[in-house]
């Protein structure tokens, strides 16, 4: 089974395009499931709807998961019971009939744009590594890139001229993102500065660590806590806040739902719409804190 684990894994990953850190999270989600197994000395096969209705009060009650995690694991675990009857051959679906309550939606962390601009700010232009942080973090922020794709970024996908970026997201679906001047500015600096003298022709990937080769999920997520370290900013922050941020910034200042849909390269419209929460949360605070009755 663990072959079967493993294969599914991979193809997830390059089939889906998901990030390692949704692998991991798959993962872990086959590996629980196989524990719960074991102990009920009950095999992957054997599993039926009373199994899972089981496994659900076992991640509840024992676990204490709160519903959108056990959502997570049983979503996990309906694509892999579809991988193993498209791929292996097996017959039974158990989770196909499982529907689970609609998970509440979070509302995404962001940045307020004077908070953003502080961050940036702060990383000066002292050193190579900085120069990279600065031109990283810029470009991250002006296309609302996931880490994914701004550690996968190459430069044959950079259009310095026209300022647009072609990415390669989820499922492979490819979008154009423009950037600012500021965020040229600065990846023109990176690349002819310190990009240049970092590595061969035949990398292609934009950002790199000191040893000329690519950056990893992890490692930029690392950057930013240090980042975060040496700002004035005392809330924490993670990658995908740029991404939050540069949605929330575009609707707050009168972008068309519909165009910051196609920015994100998000395939449905309900996902975008969850940022229209937030700028409606952020004008009822502006509105409380600044009308004289409020």
């Amino acid at each position: 089974m663990n072959e079967w684990m493993e294969s599914f894994l991979t193809y997830v990953y390059q089939i889906n395009s998901q990030s390692e850190h949704t692998i991991e999270n798959y993962r872990h989600d086959l590996h629980v499931f196989e524990q719960f197994l074991n102990r009920e000395g009950l095999d992957w096969k054997d599993v039926d709807r009373d199994v899972i209705l089981n496994y659900i009060s076992y991640l509840r009650m024992e676990c204490h998961l709160k519903s959108s995690s056990v959502a997570r694991r049983v979503s996990t675990l309906r694509s892999f019971y579809r991988y193993l009857g498209e791929y292996h051959g097996l017959d039974q679906q158990p989770f196909a009939l499982i529907q689970l309550g609609k998970k509440e939606r979070k509302i995404p962390e962001f940045l307020y744009y004077d908070e953003m601009i502080a961050l940036l700010d702060s990383i000066p232009l002292d050193n190579d590594e900085n120069i990279r942080n600065r031109a990283m973090f810029e470009l991250m922020y002006a296309s609302g890139l996931r880490v994914s794709e701004v550690v996968s970024l190459t430069i044959d996908n950079i259009d310095l001229n026209d300022q647009v970026l072609r990415i390669i997201g989820k499922r492979k679906k490819e979008r154009i993102d423009p950037f600012y001047d500021d965020a040229k500015k600065y990846l023109e600096i990176y690349l002819h500065q310190v990009r240049k003298k970092q590595c061969t022709e035949k990398e292609r990937i934009c950002f790199l660590n000191r040893n000329g080769k690519p950056l990893t999920t992890r490692g930029v997520e690392y950057i930013l806590d240090k980042v975060v370290k040496k700002s004035d900013l005392i809330i924490q922050v993670h990658p995908h806040m740029f991404r939050h941020s540069f949605a929330t910034h575009l609707l707050d200042n009168g972008a068309d739902l519909r165009v910051v849909q196609e920015l994100l390269g998000h395939s449905s419209l309900s996902t975008t719409q969850i940022y229209t929460h937030v700028s409606k949360e952020h004008l009822q605070k502006t509105y409380e804190k600044a009308f004289p009755r409020g």
